[in-house]
């Protein structure tokens, strides 16, 4: 790299002006996934030219890179979006931190930590050291340096400037059509009421262009002896003896043994143990969801904080504290099955929405985690907990983009609709765009029970005359959404069968009248897309 060094300062700086160009007053859209790879491709691009490679076990790291990025432009549900984002720009690191390595599989979480704290440092610090010692090597070598003389560059323009304005004045004056044109340029380019915006996206530009060649070099410099963090010797030494571990753990599995036995007797005997005690399953349900979720999450922080600072003495110890260990997920997976009990009757009680999805599908893959500690337990590899946690975090917000939150919430609450309940239409209105094709197909099934029906037409009124932000064209390829444009194909196809409906935009929230029915639904315009 440091042979030609003027390909990395000039990729970085296109880059920077990339992002300028992709992203200026532009909505996120498909510029996220284009300018993603770009950065990819330019620092694979760059190590190339010196004869660095990616590690095999690096390029791993690619599948999921590249459905993220599709995730960022062909969603639009909140947190589908900014996971995906989250997701891209942390394999990203990933690729970064084990470029010539590839044991990012290995890592711990002190490496994860270490690693990218260390890849901040690189880029605020690391083009500056590159340029001191290319300069340094330079002059103990004797030869010529590479840097640009910028004062011949300045002199020419100083003295062409003037003659350019005598020439330009001549010819203007000359062609009335060339004066128009002339001024049309100046006015675009020289424009000094834009003078602060032009400073600050040329700092921008620079200031990204710096932290993307600090990336470059910390892969080509720093990703190859990957000295992983406690693999030699234990990064905190085992100082708890195993006499009170074993108090803890115990104590621990006894309480919880009491809980799940209240649990079978109140919870999984039926709902009329549930009702001796005088709760409601909806009060049932929302007094208790957070607690147990919140215990399993410390419960799997103090099996791994153990693991980690108890000292075992022979195969014996290993094996009681493996057994207690197990002992312990396995109440804890019945306590998750009672919170998603609670879940489901919350669901009957108030009906399906955004987080009540995350909620179930949280549940599947913690649970899922908790089974990987315990055999990592077992069979001794408790180093492996970090790839078990990016795993399980991993498949989390693959579920999520994989499911279409908006959509299936559609679906499940136009269903529990046709079994007598109330379908909630501002709820129903607020979702992203990604609900839209699913109510137009529901709207568009002929079995759905008429209120049903006209309540599903009355959301697609709502979303058609929701000031543009549907239906709206959108104008700039950069800002381009999959999903938008699906919801626009599919209100259009479905705009002549709601003529009959009636909304009246001077109310607020505007009022929605369907066919023969002499009430009226309310938009709640909060659209999150």
């Amino acid at each position: 790299m440091k042979k030609n060094p003027s390909i990395l300062w000039v990729t970085a700086l296109v880059l920077g002006w990339l992002f300028d160009f992709l992203f200026w007053k532009q909505s996120f859209g498909i510029n996220f996934a284009i300018y993603s790879i770009l950065c990819l491709a330019g620092g694979i691009f760059i190590l190339w030219t010196v004869k660095q490679y990616p590690a095999r076990g690096t390029l791993w790291l690619i599948p999921p890179f590249l459905f993220f990025i599709t995730v960022t432009f062909t969603r639009t549900e909140p947190m589908t979006v900014f996971l995906g984002m989250l997701f891209t720009v942390f394999l990203m690191g990933i690729f970064v931190i084990s470029f010539l390595g590839g044991r990012w599989y290995k890592y711990s979480l002190a490496d994860y930590f270490v690693g990218f704290i260390n890849l901040v440092g690189s880029m605020l610090a690391q083009p500056l050291i590159f340029r001191s010692e290319i300069s340094r090597e330079e002059k103990e070598s004797g030869l010529p340096t590479s840097k640009l003389n910028l004062w011949p560059i300045v002199r020419g323009l100083v003295i062409a400037i003037p003659i350019l304005v005598i020439f330009a004045s001549l010819l203007a004056s000359a062609d009335t059509i060339f004066s128009y044109r002339l001024n049309a340029i100046i006015k675009l380019f020289f424009n000094l009421d834009n003078l602060p915006e032009y400073i600050f996206r040329f700092i921008y530009i620079i200031f990204i262009g710096y932290i993307l060649a600090g990336s470059f070099l910390h892969a080509g410099m720093k990703s190859r002896n990957e000295k992983l963090l406690g693999e030699d010797k234990p990064l905190i030494s085992r100082f708890l003896g195993f006499t009170e571990t074993t108090i803890v753990l115990t104590s621990v599995i006894m309480l919880f043994t009491a809980f799940v036995i209240i649990q079978f007797r109140y919870f999984f005997g039926g709902h009329a143990n549930l009702v001796a005690t005088g709760l409601t399953d909806s009060e049932y349900a929302r007094r208790g969801f957070g607690e147990l979720s919140a215990v399993a999450i410390l419960s799997l922080l103090m099996i791994l904080g153990m693991s980690t600072i108890t000292r075992r003495e022979g195969k014996v110890q290993g094996r009681i504290y493996s057994g207690l260990s197990v002992a312990i997920v396995a109440l804890v997976l019945v306590i998750l099955v009672s919170a998603y009990q609670r879940l489901l009757l919350n669901e009957l009680a108030h009906g399906f929405f955004r987080l009540r999805t995350y909620s179930h599908v949280f549940y599947i893959w913690i649970a899922i985690l908790f089974v990987a500690v315990v055999v990592l337990e077992i069979l001794h590899r408790e180093r492996a907990f970090a790839l078990a946690a990016v795993l399980a975090s991993l498949g989390f917000a693959i579920s999520l983009s994989m499911l279409n939150v908006d959509s299936f919430t559609v679906k499940q609450s136009v269903l529990r609709a046709t079994h007598g309940y109330y379908l909630n239409v501002p709820d129903i209105v607020s979702l992203s765009t990604d609900s839209v094709p699913a109510l137009v197909d529901e709207f568009l099934t002929p079995s759905l029970p008429t209120s049903t029906h006209e309540a599903i037409g009355v959301i697609l009124v709502c979303r058609l005359n929701s000031d543009g932000r549907v239906n709206e064209q959108t104008t700039d390829w950069r800002s381009f959404n999959y999903s938008k444009w699906a919801a626009e194909e599919a209100l259009r196809k479905v705009r002549p069968y709601l003529a009959d409906y009636k909304i009246n935009i001077n109310s607020w929230p505007n009022r929605v009248y369907a066919p023969g029915v002499p009430e009226y639904y309310e938009c709640q315009n909060n659209y999150s897309d």
